[in-house]
């Protein structure tokens, strides 16, 4: 799935997955496309813009069912709140702004999953590597300094 998956895909996705074509399931699924690495807040906003009969907890149930089937991706860089995109199936990575916290999709390190041979396996079955790229989006990094100095 992608950005520009149609409606009649979201249907046939969401029923290939075995959930129910809903209202807010179909709201949902346009709000993480229309808002990449949206966080909850963000979706629920964006649905209600559409929907405003929709509650919160419906989204939080419609996230949890989206994610668990595969069909949405939650990620949760540290020290951030959980994230929403659709882009799936494709072990890419991330990069975080240190900063305002943007967040933008990184291509596969190598190239083939998992990406990245771990070290020491443990006796794992290593099928996915996820890696989180920090540092200051262009924005953050070319903001003039702000002075946390009191002057007296």
């Amino acid at each position: 799935m992608d950005d520009h998956t149609t409606e009649p895909e979201f249907e046939h996705l969401l029923r290939s997955v075995d959930l129910r074509v809903t209202r807010p399931r179909l709201a949902v699924l346009r709000a993480v496309r229309r808002h990449p690495h949206a966080d909850t807040g963000s979706v629920l906003a964006a649905v209600r813009a559409e929907e405003p009969t929709v509650s919160h907890q419906a989204v939080y149930d419609v996230l949890g069912a989206l994610s668990d089937s595969g069909l949405v991706r939650r990620i949760q860089p540290a020290g951030s709140v959980a994230r929403y995109e659709l882009r799936v199936g494709d072990n890419h990575h991330h990069v975080v702004c240190r900063s305002c916290g943007v967040v933008a999709d990184v291509d596969c390190a190598v190239g083939h999953r998992p990406c990245l041979d771990a070290s020491e396996t443990h006796g794992f079955a290593i099928d996915e590597a996820e890696v989180t790229y920090w540092g200051l989006c262009p924005a953050c990094s070319t903001a003039p300094a702000t002075s946390t100095a009191t002057e007296n």
